[in-house]
């Protein structure tokens, strides 16, 4: 009798209990899917801006809703927050400091990445995260939102706040690349951590390409012969990048180099071997100012995105945006 009494008490827990916990498993089971989260409203920066769109279509939006769609197409939205922090004050600065150009002069910034920086419509970068959207959305969100007004100064000025994706063993010094010496684009140490794509790359040219492309840069350049004497000495700088090569008979620079051949970073060697020459490269971009999966990197190890900024940008800081840099 008593086993009977407990059996049936043991129904009547279960009869309670049951429903409550179906319903807490799928509380559960909802808070784990990103789909079935809300998305975080994007505050208004209360300053606008005028972009002009792939379109030739110029087009006034808040600071903010310009600066989400930037985050959103120049990094990985599955970088660490504080990579995403630091990804959208320099673009913040990057804005502010650009203003209109010879190129767009009716318009503050472009969605070209060849020109101002890289923008993507919500709409599109959601599509592109699939199931993660929401996730991403409120990452990048809270990125531009909890930096507020925040901007980069050196010596209380903007700060040409260039960016890319990743380095060799350390960023370029400005110098090497645009022949401009810049206090606070010098060239430092970039932990690019071990999940960078393509991070080793090559790129292989036939003899006769790689002699007409050469030859349609510096025509002087005496590519005649074997083409294995065409490529002289290279001298490379502390970061692992060229900083000469001589091809020809004519020195170059391996900024120019990279543009010549069209490689992914300035840090390569160059072999040749049975009418091919081979270009091995490392990191991909200019290589100056902030290296990207560096910052993520960064970012993993515990750095805030202040951090990160300094440790980029020599010698500056970071701070809300002095009134007379913010658009009237």
């Amino acid at each position: 009798m008593k086993k009977v009494v407990g059996v049936a008490l043991l129904l009547v827990v279960a009869v309670f209990l049951l429903p409550f916990l179906i319903h807490r498993g799928m509380e559960q089971e909802q808070a784990a899917d990103p789909a079935a989260q809300e998305e975080i409203a994007l505050p208004d920066s209360g300053y606008t801006l005028r972009i002009l769109g792939s379109d030739g279509q110029v087009t006034e939006m808040d600071m903010n809703q310009y600066l989400w769609g930037v985050v959103a197409a120049e990094m990985p939205a599955s970088f660490e927050e504080e990579a995403l922090k630091a990804q959208a004050v320099a673009a913040r600065t990057y804005a502010l400091n650009k203003g209109p150009t010879s190129n767009h002069p009716d318009a503050d910034l472009c969605t070209d990445y060849n020109c101002c920086q890289a923008w993507i419509a919500r709409a599109d970068a959601q599509s592109n995260w699939g199931d993660r959207a929401v996730t991403y959305t409120n990452k990048i969100t809270a990125a531009v939102a909890e930096t507020g007004n925040q901007v980069i100064l050196y010596e209380g000025q903007l700060i040409d706040a260039v960016f890319h994706s990743s380095s060799a063993s350390a960023t370029q010094d400005a110098v090497e690349v645009w022949g401009n010496s810049v206090p606070y684009l010098q060239s430092v140490d970039s932990p690019e951590g071990e999940n960078v794509p393509n991070y080793q790359s090559q790129a292989t040219l036939s003899s006769q390409e790689f002699q007409d492309l050469f030859l349609e840069a510096r025509p002087e350049a005496d590519l005649s012969g074997d083409p294995s004497t065409w490529v002289g000495d290279t001298q490379y700088n502390d970061g692992g990048s060229v900083h000469t090569i001589t091809i020809g008979g004519v020195a170059v620079t391996g900024a120019q180099a990279r543009q010549i051949f069209n490689l992914r970073s300035a840090a390569f060697s160059v072999s040749y071997a049975d009418g091919t020459f081979t270009f091995d490269v490392t990191g991909f971009g200019h290589g100056v100012g902030m290296s990207q999966y560096g910052a993520d990197a960064m970012a993993v190890a515990g750095s805030t995105y202040t951090e990160i900024l300094q440790h980029y940008y020599t010698g500056v800081t970071v701070e809300e945006c002095p009134e007379e840099f913010l658009p009237q």
